[in-house]
């Protein structure tokens, strides 16, 4: 089933990861307000909401990219959770944090390349 992957299927991939990571972000909001209170419920269903998008972009994705590969990309969150806390919480980006994230895209992209 699975045919070869073009450049749209990745970009499908990292658009649903981007996605999941918003999600987190909805997650981490929510966490500020009182259980059950009006924004808790509004920015825990935001959360709901991305889990639900990224499960089907997820689904289509896989038709086209083998899941070994689509997995190993799912590693570049790290990356997306960088950039959305430090917009989002004014969280530091640090020599450390942007070290750690090139060793991730460096080891994503040595797995696929070595898939193809």
């Amino acid at each position: 089933m699975n045919t070869k992957a073009t450049l749209k299927d990745y970009v499908l991939l990292h658009m649903g990861i981007l996605v999941l990571a918003l999600g987190t972000v909805s997650a981490k909001h929510a966490a500020s307000f009182d259980m059950l209170s009006l924004p808790f419920v509004l920015f825990y269903g935001l959360d709901l909401l991305a889990l639900g998008i990224y499960a089907i972009v997820w689904q289509q994705v896989l038709k086209h990219v083998p899941l070994s590969t689509a997995f190993y990309n799912k590693s570049v969150t790290i990356v997306w959770g960088l950039f959305t806390g430090a917009i989002f919480f004014g969280e530091a980006i640090t020599l450390t944090k942007v070290l750690g994230a090139v060793i991730v895209i460096a080891g994503v992209i040595l797995v696929v390349s070595a898939d193809e």
